[in-house]
């Protein structure tokens, strides 16, 4: 018997690619191509720097409160961490304690189950259709708890709030999460029905349509007792997880909704362009309501497509899982960068169709 016996031992998360390389063209992170609001980059230049020396506020006052304010709840409905998985990670920690398995889709955001297995909770997972899409009814069984995103992650595919509320419906009795990281690129928000569920907890992200991954802003809402376990958890873990810049420039972000309202229409008229060419190219996908696209070629296997794009700089994002071993995850990047994405693929097929496609293409940058 060793030290190393005792260890909480666990398969982690793995995250998208981060190359090191320059002019690169990154399409595997989902990550804004524009950056925040322009009185983020105002406020960051002016900050007072003294202030550093000090704690943050744990309630992240001035940011809670610009939430507030902005989805019309109250303060006490508000929860923030530092990007959603930390609030993610707080929720699996807090509400699902049943002992009974808690509930996600099998193809889904792949941190669910590294959370499940970190806190030992047991979990079992419910096939998506043909489609993609979720069935309410496999939500039916006993659980201890159902968590998923809309839209989907990595398929992009929204359920409606009618298939929201009848998972709702189905299990008053344990916490339901809905998962919102790519709601604003087209999809309706979970929170219409807080007032009808005491059990729904909602969690969006700064890291997307608020061109803000860096500086890991996630928060959640939910009904004020709810929100109350949350930090009873988080102020038993650290009273300080958000940093003082995060709070003080997330709240800005959240003012100017004009900036964030042209980002998200920019993203989604690119992203609507971009479905178009691609079918051209013969790919097939969801309808996606988020600021990827999960693309399939009938002819070409996808991880030979990503290692082509990887060799000439250009990363999506490709899993070995079971249902979704032949598909890419294409992030929606500025009109520039997915001309150059949709040039080479354009050459890549057509050389294909011709028996030569190696992944020795280049793009060429213009």
């Amino acid at each position: 018997m060793s030290w190393e016996d005792k260890v909480r031992k666990v398969t982690p998360y793995v995250a998208g690619e981060q190359p090191r390389k320059e002019n690169v063209i990154k399409l595997n992170t989902n990550e804004c191509p524009y950056p925040p609001a322009p009185g983020v980059a105002k406020l960051a230049a002016g900050m007072d720097c003294g202030r550093l020396r000090l704690y943050p506020d744990p309630d992240a006052s001035t940011l809670v409160n610009a939430l507030a304010e902005y989805y019309h709840v109250s303060p006490k409905q508000v929860f923030v961490g530092v990007g959603s998985d930390d609030v993610l990670s707080m929720a699996f920690l807090t509400f699902f304690n049943g002992g009974k398995p808690i509930l996600f889709p099998d193809v889904t955001y792949s941190f669910y189950d590294v959370w499940a297995d970190l806190y030992r909770i047991p979990y079992r997972t419910c096939a998506l259709d043909q489609e993609f899409h979720i069935r309410p009814e496999d939500y039916r069984q006993p659980n201890g708890g159902v968590i998923f995103p809309n839209p989907n992650a990595p398929t992009g595919v929204f359920e409606s709030l009618d298939v929201v509320e009848r998972i709702l419906r189905d299990n008053r009795d344990v916490a339901v999460i809905v998962d919102e990281a790519y709601v604003d690129f087209g999809g309706e928000s979970a929170l219409p029905l807080l007032k009808k569920y005491d059990n729904l907890l909602v969690v969006q992200t700064f890291s997307k349509s608020r061109s803000m991954a860096g500086l890991r802003i996630g928060f959640c809402i939910g009904n004020e007792k709810m929100i109350r376990y949350l930090n009873d958890v988080k102020f038993s873990v650290n009273s300080y997880t958000m940093n003082l810049p995060s709070q003080i420039l997330g709240a800005e972000a959240v003012r100017d909704d004009a900036y964030f309202k042209s980002v998200t229409a920019k993203i989604v008229a690119t992203r609507e362009r971009v479905k178009g060419e691609l079918k051209k190219l013969g790919f097939v996908f969801p309808d996606s309501k988020a600021n990827f696209i999960f693309v399939t070629h009938p002819a070409i296997p996808a991880k030979q497509i990503f290692l082509a794009l990887r060799e000439n700089d250009i990363y999506v994002r490709y899993w070995e899982r079971p249902r979704i071993a032949n598909s890419l995850r294409i992030t929606v990047g500025t009109d520039e960068q997915m001309d150059r994405l949709l040039d080479f693929l354009g050459r890549y097929v057509a050389e294909y169709g011709k028996g030569g496609a190696d992944g020795s293409l280049q793009v060429h940058n213009s």
